[in-house]
């Protein structure tokens, strides 16, 4: 017999009347099966009524008819996928059961109704779904291949890898004092909170080694970055001959910025270093320290930091462990799986062939999406 309810009360059931055949009292049945006396009445009556079948299923239970006939939950639904009244943002559940009244002859219809009704059809008129959908031409391939070959390199001490980007964070204080945890209660805090202003972090993540620094900072404008791209090669990896830097688009990122925060002669010899190499856009996920972004906010910020100070010792705490631990990015999405799984959007020279079938196949065989292949984080 199957798991679940139904099977279990169907079980109880056939127990009862093994029970009863036994020569069991009522009694003695409601108590080695664990059911009530009226429980052992009823099964006994509807097989002595009927048969084992009825006695063994569920009687019809009690409750109204449903409200909406089947033509007027298609009209619910055609009226939850269709665009709000002026003046409305979004269908509501309220709003939706007053414009079916409008729509049919029913006096009134509930909130409740109009939910269970949408749940059926597994919709939500209230919300909504953001896409952004690249543009798969030359320029978007040229850039996701060059991130990918440094990726697939062989670590060398002297030609780094390192890849780079920035995250706000809002520094929110405590009203109250939170209560702390205690056997049988939960940490209870307030509701209420204080903003104490935001701080930008710069986040840079070697690609081939199990290392990361944070950098917290009050803004993130062009000087900001020249001041981490100085910090990087001067501090951090002062014997390394070059420095590919894996970054976004954003328009701060430019060889220019080092221009405007150094004289020209300083600025020119930390550009004989570096290497910017820039993700496609809309195309984050490729740069691999999103993902060590997702660490970070999950593993040491999900939680209100109030100040700058408080931020950076935590962070550095969170750096500590993470080095401890020797974690680091797996990395499993390359050009040979960009070709296999992107190879239809890939733009085409005149002339050019597509792939066949078989080819994609082969090219496929052991692989996974891009977006599967990059959460590779050991945490």
């Amino acid at each position: 017999m199957s798991g679940g309810k139904h099977a279990a009360r169907k079980l109880k059931r056939a127990q009862i009347l093994l029970a009863a055949d036994a020569g069991a009292s009522d009694d003695e049945i409601a108590r080695s099966v664990g059911v009530g006396g009226s429980t052992v009445y009823r099964t006994k009556r509807r097989f002595a009524l009927g048969n084992l079948a009825a006695a063994l299923s569920e009687e019809p239970r009690p409750g109204a008819d449903r409200k909406l006939s089947g033509k007027e939950e298609a009209l619910l639904v055609a009226t939850a996928c269709s665009s709000p009244p002026k003046g409305r943002a979004r269908w509501t559940l309220e709003f939706l059961a007053g414009e079916l009244v409008r729509l049919t002859e029913h006096a009134n219809i509930s909130r409740e109704t109009v939910r269970r009704r949408l749940a059926e059809n597994d919709l939500k008129p209230w919300r909504k779904d953001m896409w952004c959908i690249p543009q798969v031409d030359g320029e978007f391939v040229a850039h996701m291949e060059d991130v990918l070959d440094l990726y697939a390199e062989q670590p060398d001490p002297k030609r780094l890898v390192v890849c780079f980007d920035e995250s706000p964070i809002q520094l929110i204080g405590e009203v109250r004092q939170p209560i702390p945890a205690k056997p049988g209660l939960l940490e209870r805090y307030d509701c209420e909170y204080r903003r104490n202003g935001t701080a930008n972090l710069f986040i840079f993540l070697d690609v081939h080694r199990p290392w990361r620094k944070v950098k917290v900072t009050d803004s993130r404008a062009a000087v900001d970055f020249a001041a981490c791209m100085r910090e990087l090669a001067e501090v951090h990896f002062p014997k390394a001959e070059r420095i590919r830097v894996v970054l976004d688009n954003l328009s701060t990122h430019s060889a220019g910025a080092l221009y405007q925060a150094f004289p020209p002669a300083e600025a020119r010899n930390l550009l004989r270093r570096l290497e910017f190499h820039y993700v496609p856009k809309h195309a984050s996920w490729l740069n691999m320290v999103e993902i060590e972004i997702g660490v970070l906010r999950s593993q040491c910020l999900d939680r209100r930091i109030d100040n700058q100070d408080q931020l950076r010792a935590e962070i550095n705490a969170w750096e500590r462990q993470r080095h401890a631990a020797r974690a680091r990015i797996k990395w499993m999405f390359t050009t040979e799986k960009a070709h296999a799984k992107m190879g239809r959007a890939y733009p085409l020279a005149d002339g050019a062939k597509m792939p066949s079938a078989k080819e994609s196949q082969s090219l496929c065989s052991g692989t996974s999406s891009p977006q599967q292949t990059q959460t590779g984080a050991k945490k």
